[in-house]
């Protein structure tokens, strides 16, 4: 009588693949015919949750995403991207069949977008063998160093991962936003009726420029005009009757880091003199020493991209620096040097 081994009866093969995933057991743990075909390589997961929410935002907030693989030494490998609907899922992995080995990628979210306002160095954008990490460079599009339009949010992070033989190296990578919306209120004390054309309004920066380690790098200072400007009531005075008014000027920028010294000037046109004219993150920062002293400031202005700083005028167009309200909390200036 002749046997039949059971390695090789589908039945048993099948119900031996069951038991492993029911153990949590990788099926390329167990020794079976085909094993050479077990798949190996990267499954990656994006988050966003460097937000001062310390929620994960990505799917609901990166529409697009680039990733570009370099092997140990620092060369690059391959791009992947993904603009599809797909983004939006939970569940959304980006999968990449590699040989075993240590890597290094580096994420760019809103880089593929058709609407872009961020693009990666000519070397970066082709697969191109010769092309080191170190001269990998994000920059942001402007021109003739003025920028005045509402930037596509642009993210970027940096991770580094191994691949072992017969195995998915599940890894995550962590993003941080680039860009931030700015928005200045000049707000009338007496009711005196303003218009946003009796002023100018700029920030002036030197951070259109990052490295692949997302490090801000010196090519020359962008002047950001507003994207939007208006007036607006924003309430009546103590008397019920006199109407508070303001005027407004949005702005969009590249990384604000500790690094630079971005100001913010606002002039009277018709009387040609400066309004305000300070250290922009000096005022922004303010903020941070009231309820989030433990943190870092530059993680501070990594966390949070969305502005809101109100300046109040006397009578006279000039500004009371007494105090100010950033993102809805009044900080108290003890300091008018600042």
């Amino acid at each position: 009588m002749k046997f039949k081994s059971v390695i090789f009866d589908p039945i048993f093969r099948l119900g031996l693949l069951c038991l492993s995933l029911m153990a949590g057991l990788n099926s390329c743990s167990v020794v079976w015919m085909d094993q050479e075909n077990c798949p190996q390589g990267l499954s990656l997961k994006f988050v966003y949750d460097h937000n001062m929410e310390y929620a994960d935002a990505f799917n609901q907030k990166v529409h697009c995403v680039s990733v570009l693989v370099f092997d140990k030494d620092g060369h690059h490998l391959t791009t992947l991207v993904e603009t599809s609907e797909a983004l939006k899922d939970e569940d959304y992995r980006m999968k990449l069949d590699m040989e075993p080995g240590d890597y290094t990628l580096v994420a760019y979210g809103g880089l593929p977008c058709e609407d872009r306002s961020f693009n990666i160095t000519p070397m970066g954008t082709r697969a191109n063998s010769n092309l080191h990490i170190s001269d990998l460079y994000a920059e942001m599009e402007h021109e003739d160093f003025v920028s005045d339009d509402a930037k596509h949010d642009f993210y970027h992070g940096m991770h580094n991962f191994s691949v072992a033989a017969k195995k998915v190296s599940e890894e995550e990578v962590s993003l941080i936003k680039n860009t931030n919306n700015i928005r200045i209120v000049l707000q009338q004390l007496n009711g005196e009726e303003m218009t946003a054309d009796q002023f100018s309004f700029e920030i002036t920066d030197d951070n259109s420029y990052m490295n692949h380690q997302n490090e801000v790098i010196p090519a020359g200072t962008v002047t950001y005009l507003p994207y939007s400007t208006g007036e607006t009531t924003v309430g009546s005075a103590e008397d019920g009757e006199t109407p508070i008014h303001a005027v407004y000027a949005e702005f969009s920028t590249s990384r604000l880091t500790t690094g630079t010294s971005p100001k913010l000037v606002i002039r009277n046109i018709e009387k040609d003199r400066d309004v305000i004219n300070i250290p922009l993150n000096t005022y922004l920062l303010l903020l941070k020493s009231q309820k989030y002293d433990n943190m870092d400031s530059q993680e501070y202005l990594d966390r949070e991209s969305d502005w809101s700083v109100v300046f109040f005028l006397d009578p006279g167009h000039r500004w009371i620096n007494t105090h100010i309200v950033v993102n809805d909390w009044t900080v108290r200036i003890n300091n008018t040097e600042l």
